[in-house]
């Protein structure tokens, strides 16, 4: 057995604490971030087919279908996460080896593709694979939402190396190389920013936008002599890229 199967058969519980929550308020603390991608960057069609790969306990399918979405589906290869998944009462998420499952979706057949927490979990060669039957079922004009480490940032390897089975973390610059390589028109990073929705949240964006950000572009400054406006500090980033 390989490591990658001798941890995803018991991802949900060989770990330090637990990963599901018990009910589906546990998912409170990411529903801004989920609730703001939805709003951004979803489909205005309600019926659009959208495909979750990496899906876990299902917190995003939750938050999708509670925004209306008729056609969505996530997919993991952890049996124990899809268990935690209907426990929770998600039912649109199906057990799956997640290459093998994308090879088998048709051309030109998916509105939006998701990727959340999933694709530094492959090695390069594998990903580069991958990417290449994203942009095959993907309809024109689909697009994919991916979300992963950042090695850009100070804190990005704690993330990369939190997970046994993360194999890479990804900057702006080379997470738009992997998907302009395999013919996406355009890739857009995003930074994980605090989502304001109340006097904490508040503060928290303050203090990210206005002090820590300027903090790390001016050591970059230092450095290097450019301040870059654009540098994306948070410990994983958001990256949409278009058919």
């Amino acid at each position: 057995m390989g490591y990658r199967e001798k941890i995803y058969k018991y991802y949900s519980s060989n770990r330090i604490g637990k990963l599901a929550p018990d009910t589906v308020t546990g998912f409170k603390p990411r529903e801004p971030y989920l609730r703001k991608i939805i709003k951004e960057h979803f489909p205005a069609d309600k019926h659009a087919k959208i495909l979750e790969i990496g899906c876990g306990h299902g917190a995003f399918q939750y938050y999708i279908t509670q925004s209306g979405y008729l056609n969505s589906i996530g997919i993991d290869r952890s049996e124990e996460q899809i268990k935690e998944a209907y426990r929770l009462g998600i039912r649109n998420v199906v057990y799956a080896d997640l290459v093998s499952y994308i090879k088998a979706v048709k051309n030109n057949s998916v509105d939006l593709l998701i990727a959340f927490d999933v694709i530094e979990h492959f090695s390069k060669d594998e990903l580069s694979d991958l990417v290449d039957d994203f942009y095959r079922v993907l309809k024109t004009g689909g697009k994919i939402i991916s979300h992963q480490p950042n090695g850009e940032s100070p804190f990005g390897n704690f993330v990369k190396t939190g997970d046994f089975t993360h194999e890479i973390a990804f900057t702006r610059q080379s997470i738009a190389q992997l998907f302009l390589s395999s013919s996406f028109k355009e890739v857009t990073s995003y930074e994980d920013k605090p989502i304001p929705h109340g006097l904490k949240s508040l503060m928290r964006f303050v203090l990210w936008e206005y002090f820590v950000r300027n903090f790390y572009r001016l050591l970059i400054g230092i450095e290097t002599g450019d301040c870059d406006r654009n540098a994306i500090f948070s410990q994983n980033f958001l990256t949409v890229a278009y058919k």
